[in-house]
């Protein structure tokens, strides 16, 4: 037996006590939960001595388990013992936000959560965090620009404008903005600030990364009620906007079966062939994005229309084949 089962088992013994009203035999568990009443004997004493406050008491002539209702009682509404579990468990997840104040927060958040349960549980908690492992391979490290990341931040939060000196990848250059902060988006590993320009007259995403000064400025704005983050980022395939055209692209059955079992555009539609291949339509901006996201699947994926996007792909791959 693993320790990932045995872990998982226990887990589910706590949810069930935690959802009895009067409590639950080992009979009871050990059919609930589809195991050997020795095993669940086992569980509870491994349990028990792990600190979690399961008793046993006789009632109606039978022996059963439940939490004490203290325990119960003092959890935060509107949060259970294993909701706040889970939420703590997945402190793995938000790794790659480090040295940001969402980090900090979460943290801090995690520490209030331990502390609510039973204090000498710790061990038990490690045991089940390492079933879990969550992991990104590529990520932004944002210590430098934490301070940035804060008072842009608490600006959005005012409906402050601000003034940032911001590096643009594409130009190689740094510029003086002045801009609105709606939103703060957190996508593929990167944070990304959705502002007004006031330069540009519209409204624009810049890397928080790449804003190397900040300025909070007297003036207040509104954001416009009609604005949907969804809305202006539903023609982009990531992160660069563009006009929306039909997209047709050919998957060969080698790669058919990963790109159905996702969600890559919320436009997206799959034909499938006889032969196993599928074809990939959506209504989609032509950016590098897309055409990153073909090239990188060779020649198990060919673009069907539009030409324009056929005519981009083929120059890139001809300077692509002058390099080797």
């Amino acid at each position: 037996m693993s320790r990932g089962d045995q872990l998982g088992r226990q887990w589910q013994i706590i949810q069930t006590l935690l959802s009895s009203k009067r409590g639950k035999s080992a009979l009871e568990l050990s059919e609930e939960i589809e195991c050997n009443l020795r095993t669940i004997y086992r569980d509870l004493e491994a349990l028990q001595i792990a600190g979690f406050p399961i008793c046993n008491e006789r009632e109606e002539g039978k022996n059963l388990w439940s939490l004490l209702d203290t325990v119960k009682q003092s959890i935060p509404i509107p949060f259970t013992l294993t909701e706040l579990m889970a939420i703590y468990f997945s402190r793995d997840l938000v790794k790659t936000l480090q040295d940001t104040v969402f980090y900090d927060s979460l943290e801090s958040l995690f520490k209030k959560i331990k502390a609510t349960l039973p204090p000498d549980s710790e061990e038990f908690l490690k045991n089940v965090q390492n079933t879990l492992y969550v992991s990104q391979k590529q990520y932004k490290e944002y210590g430098k620009a934490k301070g940035s990341i804060n008072m842009v931040n608490d600006a959005a939060i005012r409906k402050r404008s601000i003034e940032i000196n911001y590096y643009s990848m594409s130009h190689k250059k740094e510029s003086v903005r002045k801009v609105d902060p709606y939103r703060i988006w957190f996508f593929n590993g990167t944070f990304y600030l959705i502002a007004y320009c006031h330069q540009r007259k519209e409204t624009r995403i810049f890397a928080l990364d790449r804003i190397k000064s900040v300025s909070i400025t007297d003036e207040n704005f509104i954001v416009p009620d009609d604005f949907d983050l969804e809305d202006f980022m539903k023609p982009s395939f990531g992160i660069f906007k563009g006009k929306p055209e039909k997209v047709r692209i050919w998957f060969g059955p080698n790669a058919a079966g990963y790109i159905t079992e996702k969600i890559w555009h919320e436009t997206q539609n799959i034909i499938e062939e006889n032969d196993g291949a599928i074809i990939f339509e959506a209504e989609i901006a032509i950016t590098e994005e897309i055409k990153t996201w073909v090239l990188s699947w060779g020649s198990k994926a060919a673009v069907l229309k539009p030409d324009s996007l056929k005519k981009e792909l083929k120059k890139e791959i001809k300077k692509m084949a002058g390099k080797y």
